[in-house]
C-alpha cells in the first residue's frame, strides 16, 4: 500500500515539475519577445536622445550638382597692399559666363567674361583688411565654388618719421666728408636716403653714415610703408675742406 501511494506521489511530483517547466519556459518566452520587440528598441532609442542632447547632429549641407560643374574664376591682384580706396581687379574665367565679386563675403559687382576668358571689375575698399574672392555665375544664376581668397591691405596714413641728425642748414668743415643720419620711424616701414636704403630695426629706428661732397648737399630721408605711402624730409648740409695753413 505504502508502494502504491509512494509511485502516485512520484507520478505528481513530475506531472508538476513539467508543468512547472513548461510555464517557465513560457515566461521565458514571454520576457525575451518583450524585451526584444519593446524594451531593447525603446533602450537603444532612449541612448540615442540622451547622445543627440549632448552632441546635437550637425545638419548636413546640400550641395548643388551645378556649382561643383562651374569653374571658379582666378583673381590676380599682384600686391598685398595699396594706397588707394578704389582698385581695378583683373582675372580670368569661363568665356562667356559671368563673375561676381566679393568683398568680405558681401556681393559686389558681376561682369561679363570676354570671349578670350578675361575679365575686368572695381572694387571699394575698407581701410585696414580686406577679404577679396569671386564666383562663376551659371545661366541661372547658379553660382560655382568660391575662387581663392585674397587678403588686400588698404592703408591711407602716411608713415611717421622723425629725423633726429642731422640738423637743417648744419655745416660741416674738414674731417670725413660724411654726415650721421639718424631717425625713427613706424616698425616694418622702409627708409631710404638718396640712392641707399637703410637698416630699420624692429622698433623703427634707423641711423647710417651719408657721403657727402664739397659745398651744399640735399640729404633725402624717405619713409615708404608697404602700401606705398610715403613721407618725406629733407635735410640741407654743407661740407667744406679742412683749411690748410
Amino acid at each position: 500500500m505504502r508502494r502504491y501511494r509512494s509511485r502516485r506521489s512520484i507520478k505528481r511530483l513530475g506531472r508538476k515539475s513539467k508543468r512547472n517547466f513548461i510555464v517557465t519556459l513560457i515566461i521565458i518566452g514571454i520576457l525575451a519577445y518583450v524585451t526584444i520587440n519593446w524594451l531593447l528598441p525603446n533602450f537603444i532609442g532612449g541612448i540615442g536622445f540622451i547622445t543627440d542632447i549632448i552632441n546635437p547632429p550637425r545638419q548636413k549641407t546640400v550641395q548643388n550638382p551645378l556649382s561643383e560643374t562651374l569653374a571658379p574664376p582666378v583673381l590676380n591682384i599682384p600686391y598685398e597692399a595699396t594706397n588707394s580706396a578704389q582698385i581695378d581687379i583683373k582675372g580670368y574665367g569661363t568665356p562667356g559666363s559671368r563673375v561676381r565679386l566679393y568683398l568680405d563675403d558681401n556681393p559686389q559687382q558681376t561682369v561679363d567674361v570676354s570671349t578670350d576668358g578675361s575679365f575686368i571689375m572695381e572694387a571699394f575698399l575698407s581701410i585696414g583688411t580686406n577679404n577679396i574672392y569671386g564666383k562663376t555665375l551659371g545661366e541661372n544664376n547658379q553660382e560655382s565654388l568660391p575662387s581663392k581668397t585674397i587678403k588686400l591691405y588698404y592703408i591711407s596714413d602716411k608713415p611717421s618719421l622723425i629725423i633726429n641728425e642731422p640738423e637743417d642748414n648744419k655745416k660741416i668743415q674738414g674731417g670725413d666728408k660724411k654726415v650721421r643720419v639718424s631717425g625713427k620711424t613706424d616698425p616694418g616701414v622702409k627708409i631710404f636716403v638718396n640712392s641707399g636704403q637703410a637698416i630699420v630695426d624692429k622698433d623703427g629706428n634707423f641711423s647710417l653714415d651719408q657721403p657727402l661732397d664739397e659745398g651744399d648737399n640735399i640729404i633725402s630721408i624717405q619713409a615708404r610703408d608697404q602700401a606705398s605711402n610715403i613721407t618725406e624730409i629733407q635735410r640741407l648740409v654743407n661740407y667744406t675742406p679742412q683749411e690748410t695753413q
